[in-house]
């Protein structure tokens, strides 16, 4: 089974159990699932993903191959069926009510890879021989601002889900999802660290849309007055979860700090400039303290538990490279 314990140190089972009478998922190995890309092309270039891969996530010609052509054309199929649907049921009712985004959710922990794989997958469905419009949104820009997480006390609690605006993420996902047109989305700032006040990025009806976020899968909390209260993951018609073990993503988290400290970290705008002069020991300390206290912390409880409500987990090992595919049955 699933490991769903909220207790302080569960243990990582890391994956759907293969034998599990009753499983949910159809399990793969790396090369099960990459001979499911079939014909699928490959319409990336080495130079394409340099500019979409994140810090010190690396990812290769072949994982692209191995890995997310199959996905690609899996979610192909998916978003095709779906299409078919909704116009079967507009006939049923007798509406038109226009198009109906396909909306992707990608959750996982911090330093897992979430940017890279949402941003490959971008690329890859905006070229589909179809060309339709992907736009891909992340959950951060959501996040309250630091002024209100400080005054709230939460700054040490950034990324748990009390640190976010879940009603303006649900509110702007109904509205994508209803087809309007001109979501607003607020943006933030890696640099700044801050959601920035007078900046939004509009999502105006896309084909397909991409959320990718920390907490996107996890449950809302019951309204005090009994409300219905929609979960983030209502609005999403296909999820994927991207999964490492405990040590791996402390040690990617780890040397993602260490290189930002040579780099963003070094802007006098950055929030975490004050680290960039600091020894090498003592850096390394500082971000082991922080994937200690906040981002194990929040994994633990909040972010892995979510992990069975996936539609395709992709765990990761050690050399960043997907090894097992596990995509929920029908």
């Amino acid at each position: 089974m699933l490991d769903l314990s909220t207790s302080a140190h569960p243990v990582d089972d890391g994956f759907p159990e293969t034998g599990l009478a009753g499983s949910p998922y159809h399990h793969f190995t790396r090369d099960a699932w990459a001979a499911l890309r079939a014909d699928t092309p490959l319409t990336l270039t080495v130079d394409d993903l340099r500019k979409l891969r994140a810090t010190n996530d690396p990812i290769s010609i072949d994982e692209v191959v191995a890995i997310y052509l199959p996905l690609s054309r899996l979610l192909a199929l998916y978003v095709a069926a779906t299409q078919g649907l909704f116009k079967a049921t507009q006939r049923f009712l007798g509406a038109g009510d226009g198009k109906v985004p396909y909306i992707i959710g990608v959750a996982g922990s911090v330093a897992v890879g979430k940017s890279t794989t949402a941003r490959v997958l971008k690329a890859l469905m905006s070229r589909w021989p179809n060309t339709p419009k992907v736009e891909l949104v992340t959950t951060d820009g959501f996040l309250h601002p630091n002024r209100a997480l400080q005054e709230l006390g939460l700054m040490e609690r950034k990324g748990f889900p009390e640190s976010f605006n879940g009603s303006a993420l649900i509110h702007f996902l109904s509205d994508v999802k209803a087809g309007k047109r001109n979501v607003a989305a607020p943006v933030y700032s890696h640099l700044t660290y801050d959601v920035l006040p007078d900046e939004v990025v509009l999502v105006d009806r896309p084909d397909i849309l991409i959320v990718e976020g920390l907490n996107v899968l996890m449950p809302n909390r019951q309204a005090r007055d009994g409300r219905d209260v929609p979960f983030v993951s209502d609005f999403f018609d296909f999820s994927i979860y991207l999964d490492a073990g405990e040590d791996l993503l402390e040690d990617w988290y780890v040397s993602r700090f260490m290189s930002l400290r040579e780099t963003a970290f070094r802007d006098p705008l950055s929030y975490f400039c004050r680290f960039a002069d600091i020894g090498a020991a003592e850096a390394e300390a500082t971000a082991r303290g922080i994937w200690t206290r906040i981002n194990l912390k929040n994994l633990v409880e909040n972010v892995r538990p979510t992990r069975a409500r996936a539609s395709l987990i992709l765990r990761k090992g050690a050399s960043h490279g997907i090894e097992r595919v596990a995509l929920r049955k029908l």
